[in-house]
């Protein structure tokens, strides 16, 4: 399987907007990982949050567990302590949830931001693109097959524009149901150039 045109014109054009898609891919995710780390840094906050009050908490009960060892009140003096180093626990926890909420926002907008140019790609290039590589598949089976050119002049007859058809013959359906050879070859032709395809040699 192929995914590129044989004649020159065709082939560019689909190479140009294939690297103009993966341009476009490349833009946007890198558009979408600007955003994630923009939002993240709104997370700061709760980091520095997160690291007071975890080193606070362990400050507040190291010094409880020293006031503890005071002989008959220590144990009365260890609970303010214990009491200002579960606060500070408690706000080290406010830190590490407000991380997790900001890295879930940042992560949600950069998916969202890569849901319009994505959806692009997949519904609108990428289905035109197999599209064409199915015919061309077809048609390059067709054209080095023994009754290839009929089949190739009668989908050239359903698929190209009466113009085109007419510059061959005037009477051109007439033409090809007479099985007449030029007209024949020269709607394969015309089918085979309208995907890109070199037309098969002549028949003498």
């Amino acid at each position: 399987m192929r995914i590129y045109a044989d004649r020159f014109p065709t082939a560019a054009r689909q190479l140009l907007t294939d690297l103009l898609v993966v341009a476009w891919i490349y833009l946007w995710i890198r558009a979408a990982m600007w955003m994630h780390d923009l939002v993240q840094k709104l997370a700061v906050p709760g980091q520095k949050l997160e690291g007071a009050g975890g080193g606070l908490a362990d400050n507040l009960a190291d010094a409880g567990g020293k006031v503890g060892r005071v002989p008959v009140v220590g144990d009365d003096l260890t609970s303010p302590f214990e009491k200002a180093a579960g606060a500070a626990r408690a706000m080290a926890e406010a830190g590490r949830d407000q991380q997790e909420l900001v890295g879930d926002l940042a992560m949600a907008l950069a998916l969202a931001l890569l849901v319009f140019p994505l959806g692009v790609v997949l519904m609108g290039w990428l289905p035109l693109r197999l599209r064409w590589v199915r015919r061309a598949g077809a048609a390059r089976a067709l054209r080095s097959a023994p009754a290839g050119r009929d089949l190739l002049a009668l989908r050239a007859l359903a698929n190209q524009p009466i113009r085109r058809l007419t510059r061959i013959d005037p009477d051109v359906a007439q033409a090809w149901r007479r099985g007449d050879a030029e007209a024949v070859d020269a709607l394969a032709a015309l089918e085979l150039r309208a995907l890109g395809l070199r037309a098969a040699p002549v028949r003498r």
